[in-house]
């Protein structure tokens, strides 16, 4: 007799990411190397129940997303906001930062970063800019974001496990790609097999 497959719905892989992404992306920070010393700082912007809404992107200068914030307005508030949030998370200065010519960056900076080389220009954007393609994709394949909560608790899950599992190809032999996929891989595993059995020992 053959066996029958498992059927899983959407809604069930919803609930699966809802409940286990945060933690799993949380451990993955935990484990990645310490980003790079430039910051490269975007805004995109988001339609939630048809308001307009700006989801804030920083990432390294290897393209590690540092963090994202979901805000109603693009201003020197939200900016000064968002950088406190990264020092908070990151707890370490970077060396330069790397924004297009949003007036609301150079205000926030002055305030929170006065020692850090700013750099602005549209065209120095582009590493910032490119982890945004991700987010367009995965915004279209779900028929947009519900809320503001739910499109920042997406995101910051999905970036760092979509950043754990594609390596730098451009950069790494095909071997040395090989390699890092099997140790990211294993990696993987550990986090996975660990926080699967915390959870059966608390129930």
């Amino acid at each position: 007799m053959a066996a029958r497959g498992i059927e899983v719905s959407h809604e069930t892989v919803r609930e699966w990411c809802d409940k286990f992404g945060a933690a799993y992306a949380h451990q993955i920070r935990r484990r990645r190397p310490r980003p790079g010393d430039k910051w490269h700082h975007d805004e995109l912007v988001v339609s939630i129940k048809g308001a307009r809404r700006y989801l804030w992107r920083a990432v390294d200068q290897r393209g590690i997303t540092l963090g994202v914030l979901v805000t109603r307005r693009r201003d020197a508030i939200a900016a000064r906001r968002f950088l406190r949030k990264l020092l908070a998370a990151e707890q370490y200065v970077p060396r330069v930062l790397v924004t297009d010519k949003l007036r609301s960056y150079g205000a926030a900076k002055r305030h929170v970063l006065a020692s850090v080389e700013h750099r602005r220009s549209r065209y120095l954007t582009n590493r910032a800019e490119n982890s945004h393609l991700r987010t367009r994709l995965r915004e279209r394949a779900m028929r947009r974001f519900s809320s503001p909560r739910q499109a920042g608790r997406f995101c910051h899950a999905h970036d760092p496990i979509y950043g754990h599992f594609r390596p730098p190809q451009h950069q790494l032999t095909a071997a040395a790609h090989r390699a890092a996929l099997t140790d990211r891989h294993a990696t993987w595993n550990e986090i996975t097999t660990a926080l699967l059995t915390e959870r059966a020992t608390a129930a």
